[in-house]
């Protein structure tokens, strides 16, 4: 008891101190703002990520997301903020807080691999007296079924020697009013003084913590905040297609309902889900649900409906070439917006992409433009070789047909009703149609 004590409180005490050292693993949409976050609140902190050109340029005081001015990490840099790809460090530190991403396998099966490699190569290094979290979207039970049984292998116990915690990521990259430090953190531990390691880990950069009852509900509210997104924007994406059937304008039913002040809450339909969390995070639950022998009929139908937006929008697009006697084949096509949502660079998942593909699948000529994406290089599921064209009036009226995928804000919406000579309008851009603005 003596030892749980003072291992808890030691590192307790340095915490609020300001004297713990911090790690973040994974540098990228997540952990990049909580490292700077970190250093910028005066902890040591060491970034950790594998891809070298990440690397390179944080060093040099370079932000490669757009919403992070390269002021902020040439002034940690300065404060004394360290990145490596060396993870021997980790036994230098107190805290070492995973971001690492947690996508679907070929059948829709979590994938965990990052996160349980980086987990069994850190082992090695962790010593008494640290506190390890993951922030990670994965399904229940993964911070006490996978990660425990590996950080005790070497002899330490969880909740005595060192602490584990679940604390999911709640970024909104492009959201200029919620950030790291006035979005409430949930945290579960895999026991109390875990969880209470944690919570004062936590306190020192956010202004709310959260504090639950193990890491498994965590882990499950993580699921249910993007469920919840999933489910209801399933439902309004079926909306709209009921509502086109019938010929009523689906924003404008939005608009009216959203008047009522309670039990009602918008949201907006598109050509399909889009980053890290929405199109994945769903299946994370119905694997694991089969596990308890439950079927998540209700989230799976959601995730179905969502699936078949991109084939919706590419019938649409194709109707409207057909009233014109051209069909998508031989059509030259101009995709606006790449990023699964506005205003930001990320196309994890994005079904702009699954559009583009599927349109040349048709025989389509497919271009892109985006200012937050300059170039589609090899990805995971695509490798479109393209990069972005200049949207301007000689550009739009070389297209057949231009496609509002992602409504970024520095689009010329103006210009692109002017001299596109066909619209197909994804996102609800504009207010009215007419024979060349089409809704899909």
């Amino acid at each position: 008891m003596v030892d749980e004590v003072s291992a808890k409180d030691e590192l307790l005490e340095r915490i609020a101190a300001g004297r713990a050292s911090i790690g973040v693993v994974g540098l990228g949409y997540v952990g990049l703002p909580l490292m700077l976050r970190f250093a910028e609140r005066g902890f040591a902190t060491v970034g950790f990520d594998n891809d070298p050109a990440k690397i390179e340029l944080l060093r040099s005081g370079k932000s490669y997301i757009a919403q992070i001015d390269d002021a902020r990490i040439h002034n940690a840099l300065a404060t004394g903020l360290a990145v490596t790809s060396d993870l021997d460090r980790v036994s230098e530190l107190d805290a070492i807080v995973l971001c690492l991403p947690t996508p679907l396998g070929p059948h829709r099966e979590p994938d965990l691999s990052y996160v349980l490699g980086t987990v069994e190569t850190i082992v090695p290094h962790l010593r008494r007296g640290q506190v390890v979290s993951l922030e990670s979207t994965t399904y229940p039970g993964t911070t006490d079924e996978e990660l425990r049984p590996r950080m005790e292998s070497r002899g330490l116990k969880v909740g005595r020697d060192v602490f584990l915690v679940f604390s999911p990521e709640r970024e909104d990259p492009g959201n200029r009013q919620y950030s790291i430090e006035n979005i409430p953190k949930i945290c579960g531990g895999c026991t109390a003084d875990c969880r209470d390691v944690g919570v004062a880990l936590y306190s020192m950069i956010v202004d709310e913590v959260v504090p639950v009852s193990s890491a498994r509900t965590a882990e499950l509210a993580k699921l249910l905040e993007n469920i919840h997104r999933a489910v209801n924007i399933g439902l309004v994406n079926e909306m709209k297609i009921v509502a086109d059937r019938m010929g009523i304008d689906i924003y404008e039913v939005i608009r009216a309902a959203s008047t009522k002040p309670f039990g009602f809450v918008p949201y907006q339909p598109g050509p399909g889900l889009g980053g890290h969390c929405i199109p994945i995070d769903p299946f994370y639950l119905t694997w694991k649900a089969r596990e308890y022998g439950v079927e998540t009929r209700f989230i799976e139908l959601a995730g179905e409906v969502n699936s078949a937006m991109p084939d919706y929008v590419v019938g649409k697009l194709a109707l409207a070439l057909n009233a014109r006697k051209r069909s998508v084949s031989g059509a030259r096509i101009l995709v606006l917006g790449v990023a699964y949502k506005k205003n930001v660079g990320d196309t994890r998942e994005s079904p702009a992409l699954e559009i583009m593909e599927k349109l040349q699948e048709l025989g389509a000529e497919v271009a892109y433009s985006d200012p937050h994406v300059p170039a589609l290089g090899r990805m995971r599921r695509f490798d479109f070789g393209l990069e972005s064209t200049p949207l301007n009036e000689d550009a739009l009226k070389a297209f057949d047909c231009v496609l509002i995928a992602t409504d970024h804000d520095d689009f010329d919406y103006e210009l692109i009703r002017r001299r596109s000579p066909l619209v197909i309008d994804a996102r609800g851009r504009y207010a009215e149609t007419d024979d060349h603005i089409w809704r899909a």
